[in-house]
């Protein structure tokens, strides 16, 4: 059992994760990843997001490859079946994220890319039948695309700052405020809007939302008197904070499971590199320098790995908020795996890594998003900290609960009638006592 905070629920009696996959998932696994090799990375390389475009020739190349992914079973993987997913549960959404999250379209063309993934659990969970009629399912086909707009210019990612607010009038919503790192804003159909008091869901061609040119991805959005219908508020009034921790849970460890298809790329890159390079009259790889490299790194990976998995399963078997603390601990731990494994992939790899001729370059600029996106770092280090603490209690006295010679006090208890009883081993103990309290 991995260590974690004693109010988490007792797993031992759930269902074991044993290390292997069973023959007819990793069938699937095989599937997807000579689908994504020899479909969707020539799709990147010739026509570079088509698989999001509304252009008919773009969608005549992207959409039959949807199809064969929904004829296999694979699409949006991350919805239960009630929601016409798989229902694969997140421990294989995470053993397929290894897979998808290698290549730039692949989520897009299953189904299963950000921001839509999370939006679309936050319509499932608060949304009325009616709103999931008008954006769910449209979001689940594709037929329309999503953002998600929370973080401000001066409050960051923190609710309590935050000034964009909403005020009703009649029949509709007034919204006012100034978002920054809105993903996706510019091509999204909506918007989920985060106000002080509530969420709300915003056609992006509402009159009054001026989405910035700058920067290209993550938008600068301001929203000046933006009028929105009444039914357009998501859950409760004033529960957006509620709404968005459901939201981030399960986009944190949605963005660990494909960091780590990132970070096993990068190794690969690394790996090949040193064995084709000479330096100094060998190998690249027979450098010990190198060998540090790649020897932190694959452990770095499967640390990561192994956590990240362990997080799906605990979530399969009790509940994301259940797993709130191990989630927090792969979100900021995927970023640091990604900015030191890209690191030395990128070093070993020479001038060509500092170039956008390989993957390497994006990755390590990828790496400080990734520890600022959905929380900071230092954010969820406190959330683990945190959680992990619940689990313990303060001792009382004077001395730690592990201090020896207290320790020994009471075990010396436990054998006071046989040491009464017999000197020699009296004596034993004594000895054995001053030596291990006084080794020198």
């Amino acid at each position: 059992m991995l260590v974690g905070p004693a109010s988490e629920p007792a797993l031992e009696d759930a269902v074991a994760w044993d290390f292997s996959t069973e023959p007819e998932f990793q069938e699937q696994l095989d599937w997807v990843a000579e689908f994504c090799r020899t479909e969707i990375e020539p799709l990147d390389l010739v026509f570079p997001g088509a698989a999001y475009s509304r252009d008919p020739k773009a969608k005549a190349l992207a959409d039959p490859l949807k199809q064969q992914v929904k004829d296999r079973g694979l699409w949006a993987l991350f919805l239960d079946r009630d929601l016409g997913g798989p229902g694969f549960g997140q421990l294989k959404l995470a053993l397929l994220n290894e897979v998808l999250g290698r290549y730039r379209s692949a989520p897009v063309i299953f189904g299963t890319a950000a921001p839509d993934t999370g939006n679309m659990e936050m319509l499932a969970a608060y949304g009325t039948e009616e709103q999931k009629q008008r954006w769910l399912y449209p979001l689940m086909r594709q037929e329309i695309f999503s953002a998600y707009s929370m973080t401000e210019p001066q409050g960051g990612s923190d609710p309590s700052l935050f000034k964009s607010h909403a005020v009703r009038d009649g029949e509709e919503w007034i919204i006012n405020g100034e978002k920054w790192f809105t993903s996706a804003g510019a091509r999204a159909d909506i918007i989920f809007v985060m106000c002080t008091n509530g969420m709300f869901v915003v056609p992006r061609d509402t009159p009054g939302v001026e989405v910035m040119e700058y920067p290209a991805l993550h938008n600068h959005i301001r929203y000046n008197n933006v009028r929105i219908p009444r039914d357009h508020l998501l859950g409760p009034e004033d529960g957006a904070k509620v709404l968005a921790q459901r939201r981030l849970g399960g986009g944190r460890i949605h963005h660990a499971m494909r960091t780590v298809a990132q970070v096993k790329l990068a190794f690969d890159m690394m790996c090949e590199r040193a064995l084709s390079r000479e330096s100094h009259g060998k190998v690249v790889a027979g450098h010990q320098m190198v060998q540090e490299a790649i020897a932190d790194s694959y452990a770095e990976i499967n640390m990561l790995r192994l956590l990240v998995l362990w997080t799906a399963w605990t979530i399969d078997n009790s509940s994301t908020r259940e797993a709130r603390t191990q989630i927090a601990a792969c979100k900021y731990t995927c970023a640091k795996v990604l900015r030191e494994v890209s690191y030395r992939a990128l070093h070993i790899m020479g001038s060509l890594g500092t170039t956008n001729l390989t993957p390497l370059q994006a990755m390590w600029a990828a790496a400080p998003t990734m520890a600022i996106a959905d929380g900071v770092d230092e954010v969820h280090k406190v959330t683990v900290a945190r959680g992990v603490l619940t689990g313990y209690e303060p001792h009382a006295g004077l001395w730690p609960s592990e201090y020896i010679p207290a320790k020994r006090e009471e075990a010396l208890k436990k054998y006071a009638d046989l040491l009464d009883a017999d000197p020699d081993l009296a004596a034993w103990a004594y000895r054995a006592g001053r030596s291990m309290l006084h080794p020198h």
